[in-house]
């Protein structure tokens, strides 16, 4: 097999590395695309700066000079850093492939810091960074289902704004019934036994429909079985959600106030600053009080300031 790739060149090892993430990561098609874009992007990149298309042997060679260049080209673009980071991965991921082959090994891009984003400590991430967030798969390698386990998860952080222990309380059967009759409201019992009702995005159905498709374990699970599990079938345990989030901060350069709390303010402020009803976003968080849900949102002056504009009678006068 490496003998053949070897053959076939960079475009043979390209082939097998999107047919190993397709196959054995099981990356979704978004994802795929994504992954492939960036490294045609670095590759075409490195083509201009070498001189030359590049090679297998020519890409073992590349000094940490020359992925700092691409990196600071994509500045020069003004790209937004979350996304570089992500390209980053990306290429990361291609190089590691070709070293696991024996098709190429590179030492310099270990050396490559991704950098922070330079800001202080945000409520909640942008839209553009909770995207990156949501669609950035995990550099270890590892069972698909436990990938699909966490963007299951992560989703529902985000796309419902549960809490880590709302969703990971949830029992096989829930969710079973849930899908069984196509529904896409589920009743959440949060702090101090109150119940609510929080409506599911078709995204946050199809993740949590991969994953329990995906998983192994599952076929031996009761009703009342915990629905998301570890790698051994016991209950997921928090601190590994916690611990996929850091590699993800990582991985997109992004701050440290980045937890799975954070996805839940993101959700709470998207909303609020989409024009959603502080009343109805204190209801899907399930607060008692509307000071703690005006304390949870975080909406831009601009935005403010917008809504203002439009709906003073002495704005619209002007």
């Amino acid at each position: 097999m490496t003998e053949s790739l070897a053959s076939d060149g960079l475009a043979g090892a390209r082939e097998a590395w999107r047919d190993w993430l397709k196959s054995e990561r099981r990356l979704s098609d978004h994802t795929l695309i994504a992954y492939e874009h960036d490294v045609d992007s670095f590759l075409g990149f490195m083509a201009g700066y070498l001189g030359a298309a590049p090679t297998l042997p020519a890409l073992g060679k590349l000094k940490p000079a020359e992925f700092r260049a691409w990196l600071a080209e994509r500045g020069r673009q003004g790209m937004a850093r979350t996304s570089t980071a992500r390209a980053f991965s990306s290429v990361r991921s291609f190089f590691r492939f070709l070293d696991k082959r024996g098709l190429a090994h590179n030492a310099s891009i270990g050396a490559i810091q991704t950098p922070k984003l330079p800001r202080s400590v945000p409520k909640a991430l942008s839209e553009h960074d909770m995207g990156e967030l949501l669609d950035t798969p995990s550099e270890q390698e590892r069972d698909a289902w436990v990938d699909l386990r966490d963007t299951a998860v992560l989703v529902l952080l985000y796309g419902a704004g549960l809490r880590i222990g709302e969703a990971l309380g949830l029992a096989k059967g829930t969710v079973d019934g849930l899908l069984a009759r196509g529904d896409d409201t589920l009743a959440i019992t949060g702090k101090g036994s109150k119940t609510r009702l929080v409506p599911l995005l078709p995204q946050a159905l199809e993740a949590m429909i991969a994953y329990r498709d995906a998983c192994p374990l599952m076929k031996t699970l009761g009703p009342q079985d915990a629905f998301f599990l570890g790698a051994r079938g016991g209950p997921l345990d928090p601190a590994i959600v916690q611990k996929r989030v850091r590699e993800l901060r990582h991985q997109l350069g992004l701050p440290d106030s980045v937890t799975p709390h954070a996805l839940r303010h993101s959700f709470a402020t998207h909303l609020l600053g989409a024009g959603g009803d502080l009343r109805t976003i204190q209801e899907l968080l399930g607060h008692a009080s509307l000071s703690t849900t005006q304390r949870y949102t975080d909406v831009d002056a601009a935005r403010l300031s917008a809504v203002y504009r439009a709906a003073h009678p002495r704005a619209k006068a002007r």
